[in-house]
């Protein structure tokens, strides 16, 4: 990296300059001037916030948008799954469901999701770190720095030192769950090589956001900003500390040939479950405990002090017209589709996208598919790589579950304005996949981006409040507390359901206890975020949950195959045909684009959250004098009886394959589901390091992973 000589003009060069290799090549610390630069909040916050856009490039090209995210956390559930042919996204898949159970971990291939270069996951985090280390080492070496460090107190410069921080900890935490233990330095100039123990980096990292906790301000009262959620806030690290706390206290897998060390340099004792793995095992720290502590601590820090921030637990809206809402939970993903200067209530931190730039993985890779094409098309193409397994929509969503419409949807967009069916046959877009994660859609956008898909400018929100509760009661409930477990999990629970629907007691029974309930709940409240996969990983629950869902799909496709049906335990139905017709929305409703679904028996209702935007001719689509946009869906969780068939085809429904189309591609719905994994093995869920990595970094891949 080229010696940067700061200047009013040039700030911004610390953000600008340097990638992964540039970290790993610095020159002396001594070199950035500080005592210019971060001397006033003006100067350092321009530094920073060029920092925040290394941060947020890799964010919505890797950890939470597309890269290793999109290719893993997404699909790689219980709950979530990919839409193609396993064979032909084998860089996604292997690794998707545990490498064959290992086996297959020596032959992998990178493929495209971590090239041989700089534009992967690991060498974009490190550039974060790089930048991030550079503004720490300045601010420490700056004349004010204990000053504004010991005044007891946040203050701007304070809450700046934090943001850098609570950067560099993020960097790490995402480094940690896709590659295990990792090289670790925190001192800008020094090149970071060799492996450190993920143990030691949990410990110092959050040691690190504890020391800055304090002396920083909470979302929405950060000097200089009114209630914008696109900075690192005090209510931030509360929630990261938190995170990263039950983290460090859960299951992982770790290889064994690297020395587990805490920050004292003392030996780390562990518990284990199952067997060995390619020389690795999968357990948890014996003092687990100490981290659970202190993550409920933070997490309830984060719900008692969070500025602007709150779990909405009544839905604003009033009915529009005969279009009913009343669903808070939908609110905070609808508040999501509004101008890019609009931050959800729930939010604690998004990273903002600019509509018209960027390449915005929201709802392109993430959202409601449409057969659009790449320009000017109503939406423009969703390619929908996160579907939902079908015995988990149709056989775990409690059907009273408000969450259930807004995670998962049976159609999708045609690009024209219209709706149409999800077809179960591997593929993508529209054209196959079957059910698909619905939680962001462009039809919901005040203001569509058509132009060109990619660029609708929905942010990643990356924080939000309902998390702090379901951690701090996920802490209770393991440290035994399990009163204010229950009273945390009914919070996020009862706001999901019609009142008096939750049955939060019978739903605790049904899970096996409190903690397991919590974890449950966590799934239907993040369902299709990419939070599922690691959640079952650290909480020890993969191999139980794996079990369970290959075994109910198992049942749905034996159910189909011989009686044409299978119902679940929660009372659906899936049918092997359902009976479609496109209506006149806007006519009858006088809307397209529906919400709340007011009356299950109205078929273009329900399921909700669906339909089309009300008004695509504004933006140039040419419609039929009445169009016919919303797909009609009947038979979707109940049987049709021969009386009601006849009834719906006079009235000019068509038949069409649902669960009998399903049942042909059992092979890739059922037995590529977490392909060969025995339950019992350390699960094979890591990412292996490149070669340029492996060379430059003096590292050696572990778990199985080939060096070569």
């Amino acid at each position: 990296m080229k010696k940067i000589v700061y200047s009013a003009l040039c700030v911004a060069a610390l953000a600008a300059a340097p990638s992964c290799s540039d970290f790993l090549d610095v020159t002396s610390p001594s070199e950035v001037d500080g005592n210019f630069v971060f001397s006033n909040p003006t100067t350092a916050r321009a530094a920073l916030d060029g920092a925040y856009d290394t941060w947020r490039d890799c964010a919505s090209s890797q950890v939470f948008g597309d890269g290793w995210f999109y290719a893993l956390d997404v699909a790689g559930s219980d709950i979530e799954r990919h839409p193609e042919k396993f064979s032909n996204q084998p860089g996604r898949h292997w690794p998707e469901v545990l490498y064959d159970n290992g086996t297959y971990a020596g032959n992998y291939t990178l493929g495209s999701y971590d090239k041989d270069d700089e534009s992967g996951a690991y060498n974009k985090l490190y550039a974060v770190i790089g930048k991030a280390n550079a503004i720490i080492t300045a601010m420490e070496e700056a004349p004010n720095f204990e000053e504004f460090m010991s005044a007891g107190e946040p203050s701007e410069l304070s809450q700046l030192y934090g943001e850098a921080i609570a950067m560099r900890a993020t960097a790490y935490r995402e480094l940690c769950r896709y590659f295990g233990d990792v090289p670790y330095n925190t001192v800008f100039g020094e090149p970071a090589s060799g492996l450190t123990s993920r143990d030691l980096i949990y410990e110092k990292t959050i040691a690190d956001l504890i020391r800055v906790e304090p002396l920083m301000f909470e979302v929405g009262k950060i000097p200089g900003y009114t209630d914008v959620k696109k900075c690192f806030s005090k209510t931030y690290v509360q929630g990261l500390i938190g995170r990263m706390a039950l983290e460090a206290g859960g299951y992982q897998t770790r290889r064994k040939d690297v020395e587990r060390v805490d920050a004292e340099g003392k030996t780390i004792s562990f518990e284990t479950l199952g067997t060995e793995n390619n020389d690795a095992v999968y357990g948890r720290r014996s003092d687990w405990r100490d981290f659970y502590t202190i993550a409920k601590t933070y997490f309830h820090k984060a719900i008692e002090q969070s500025g602007s921030a709150r779990l909405v637990l009544t839905d604003p809206r009033p009915a529009d017209g005969k279009r009913v809402y009343d669903n808070p939970y939908q609110y905070f993903f609808q508040e999501m589709h509004m101008s890019d200067a609009v931050y959800a209530t729930e939010s604690i931190y998004e990273y903002p996208m600019q509509q018209g730039g960027g390449n915005d993985s929201r709802p392109y890779s993430f959202g409601r598919p449409s057969n659009g094409g790449s320009k000017k098309a109503y939406p423009c193409k969703n390619y929908g790589q996160g579907r939902m397994n079908p015995a988990y929509y149709y056989g775990c969503f409690d059907p009273n579950d408000m969450r259930r419409d807004v995670a998962a949807t049976v159609t999708g967009s045609k690009g024209n304005g219209t709706e149409m069916l999800l077809p179960f046959v591997p593929d993508s877009k529209c054209n196959g996949g079957g059910i698909s994660l619905n939680k962001w859609d462009e039809n919901r956008q005040a203001t569509p981006w058509y132009q060109q898909n990619r660029k609708s400018g929905i942010n990643g929100p990356y924080m939000r409040m309902s998390e702090m509760y379901l951690g701090y009661a996920e802490a209770c409930a393991a440290l035994g507390e399990e009163g204010e477990a229950k009273n945390y999990l009914k919070i996020i629970r009862e706001r999901a359901f019609p009142a008096g629907k939750a049955n939060t007691d019978a739903f605790i029974t049904k899970c096996g206890g409190i903690l397991k309930a919590v974890i449950e709940e966590r799934g239907f409240e993040f369902a299709g975020e990419g939070d599922r996969r690691w959640t079952l990983i650290r909480t020890g629950l993969l191999p139980e949950k794996i079990k369970e869902i290959k075994e109910l799909t198992k049942k749905m496709f034996e159910g189909l195959k011989t009686k044409g049906f299978y119902k679940f335990e929660n009372g659906n139905v899936i049918s092997s045909y359902i009976y479609t017709k496109l209506v006149d929305a806007k006519s009858k409703y006088g809307f397209r684009l529906t919400a709340q679904c007011p009356d299950k028996n109205d078929p273009v209702l329900y399921p909700g959250w669906r339909g089309q935007h009300d008004d695509w001719g504004s933006f140039g689509c040419t419609y039929a004098e009445t169009p016919k946009t919303n797909l009609a869906i009947v038979g979707l969780f109940e049987p049709v009886s021969a009386e009601k068939e006849a009834e719906l085809l006079a009235d000019g429904y068509e038949k069409v394959e649902w669960g009998k189309e399903l049942a042909k591609y059992e092979t890739e719905y059922s037995d590529y589901l977490f392909y060969n994994y025995d339950y019992v093995k350390a699960p094979i869920y890591l990412v292996p390091f490149n070669p340029n990595v492996l060379s430059s970094a003096n590292l050696t891949n572990g778990y199985g992973f080939s060096d070569k």
